[in-house]
């Protein structure tokens, strides 16, 4: 697969096939798989750039898919595509290392929005080398985050994030303008993945030393990186 390829690894058969489609249609360089295993097969032979992983899978259960997918191929984004509607179920597939998720039945648009934001955050953003902040340097367009002189491991999504923030260091962020700008401006539904992510943010921070509070919550507004 090239860079802009998409797996969709669904085993209802009319949606596998409907979305291989739709999605070509779209310009994408789609292909299907019906079941977990084979697809964690061809993602290791050749990474696409973005992965759609329903969550009811027969062989595996697709968190279980999405932990191997960010332990394995940490650079591939990946949208779950899923009919389970409670909120336990869909944090713990963020937590598993899902960049974004979308529920069945969905709106294609919303669908094609999603898939949009997760390309876009792959690409470089011009005019940005270097962004530091005491010992936390974030090279931009390498995408690649230092602490001191450690690199930390980074899932896209916590690197945009942890970029909307120390990027305006010292200032409050709102919960929708951090969403805009780390999900895209087509974001649909609430914001509970954006806790999700600060949290994880904040483990990775302290796991590497640094202090996990420099990312403060402005309560009924959204979030800061602390300066001092």
């Amino acid at each position: 697969m090239s860079p802009g390829d998409l797996l969709i690894v669904e085993d209802d058969p009319e949606i596998g096939s409907d979305l291989v489609e739709i999605l070509t249609e779209q310009g994408y360089a789609a292909t299907w798989s019906r079941a977990g295993r084979p697809a964690a097969r061809a993602v290791l032979h050749s990474p696409p750039q973005i992965v759609v992983v329903d969550l009811g899978l027969p062989d595996m259960d697709g968190v279980t898919l999405c932990r191997w997918l960010r332990d394995s191929v940490p650079e591939v984004a990946i949208l779950v595509l899923t009919a389970r509607t409670r909120e336990p179920e869909v944090v713990m597939a963020l937590d598993a290392g899902a960049d974004d998720y979308v529920t069945k039945p969905f709106r294609l648009g919303e669908l094609l929005a999603r898939l949009r934001a997760l390309r876009r955050r792959g690409h470089p953003r011009p005019g940005i080398g270097l962004v530091s902040v005491g010992d936390l340097r974030l090279h931009v367009a390498a995408r690649r985050a230092f602490v001191g002189g450690a690199e930390m491991a980074l899932r896209p999504r916590e690197f945009d994030l942890l970029f909307a923030l120390v990027a305006r260091a010292g200032r409050d962020v709102s919960r929708e303008e951090l969403m805009r700008e780390v999900w895209g401006a087509n974001w649909f539904g609430a914001t509970k993945t954006l806790d999700v992510h600060v949290c994880a943010l904040r483990r990775r921070l302290s796991a590497h030393g640094h202090d996990p509070g420099r990312i403060s919550t402005v309560r009924g507004h959204g979030y800061r990186y602390e300066i001092i």
